[in-house]
């Protein structure tokens, strides 16, 4: 069990996730700008609605241990049993807390409906479905093994496509190709928390899709999409959707420190969520700047 202090507000909103959030909302409004549709602050609104609704999923996230650990808490004694009533507190706390959020970015999205049109609530409610979803019951997609592929659809492509449709863009293929290295990226990020969750995972008997191929294929797997990430942007380069792409080089350095971490048998991965953040949010940066320039 990881120790109380994991699960305080802050730690469990764990902020370096909202790299996902910002860069796939980011991408969505300023494609969007960059044809000419909404405006900078109906942008900056987007992407506050997009990390209330990441915030909300990291905060429900532990809400299906919940069973597990009331029933340790009726075994246990003393320190032990103390220790475990926090640890639940603090989880149905941050529940709460995580379905405001959920809350919060649902009204802000019937407000973008109120200007876009009704399309735009059919995407929305797939979004909070799909938040809530993740961990939350009967459905629970994390533990059937189908996180990092729904999160793909749900956080990268969805994100992306649905925040330019809230500018009053229409959804194209050419938003929808755009969008797929930071899918990848999305999901990289939940493969990474698997991968350092595996083994506790396994004991308690969560089947993420890393349990379910095992930990040598989820580390081929990392690989193989990170490799993705910078040849599906070489693609959208050569198809004239990328203006640039040699740029996204400077981000290599932020892509060894996870690769390594996740290709070396046995290797510390209690950061490995955390850089792979980190290579979003840098990647994210490089990769917007083009059509930043286009806008300025």
């Amino acid at each position: 069990m990881k120790p109380v202090s994991a699960y305080g507000f802050i730690r469990a909103t764990r902020p370096f996730t909202f790299s996902v959030a910002i860069a796939a909302c980011g991408l969505g409004t300023v494609l969007a700008l960059h044809e000419g549709h909404g405006s900078v602050w109906l942008a900056l609104l987007i992407v506050g609605a997009g990390v209330l609704l990441q915030a909300a999923v990291n905060l429900i996230n532990d809400h299906a241990d919940l069973p597990l650990l009331e029933e340790q808490v009726q075994q246990a004694e003393g320190a032990r049993r103390a220790q475990l009533q926090a640890v639940i507190d603090a989880i149905r706390r941050n529940f709460r807390w995580g379905m405001v959020f959920l809350g919060l970015a649902f009204l802000i999205g019937l407000g973008l409906v109120w200007v876009q049109g009704w399309p735009l609530l059919v995407l929305i409610v797939i979004g909070l479905l799909g938040a809530y979803f993740y961990s939350g019951e009967p459905v629970h997609y994390k533990r059937r093994g189908l996180g990092v592929v729904l999160v793909f659809w749900l956080m990268g492509v969805l994100l992306v496509g649905g925040s330019a449709v809230a500018m009053g863009a229409p959804l194209t293929v050419e938003v929808l190709l755009i969008s797929i290295p930071f899918s990848l990226l999305t999901s990289l990020v939940l493969l990474g928390n698997e991968l350092r969750d595996h083994a506790e995972d396994e004991r308690h008997g969560l089947r993420t899709l890393t349990v379910r191929i095992g930990e040598w294929r989820a580390r081929q797997l990392f690989g193989l999409m990170l490799g993705a990430v910078y040849a599906g942007s070489l693609l959208l380069w050569w198809g004239e959707l990328l203006p640039w792409v040699w740029h996204l080089a400077l981000s290599l350095p932020l892509a060894w420190p996870p690769l390594r971490a996740a290709w070396q048998p046995g290797a510390d991965r209690s950061q490995l969520p955390q850089q792979t953040g980190r290579l979003f949010a840098g990647f994210g940066l490089l990769f917007l700047m083009p059509y930043l320039a286009r806008l300025f």
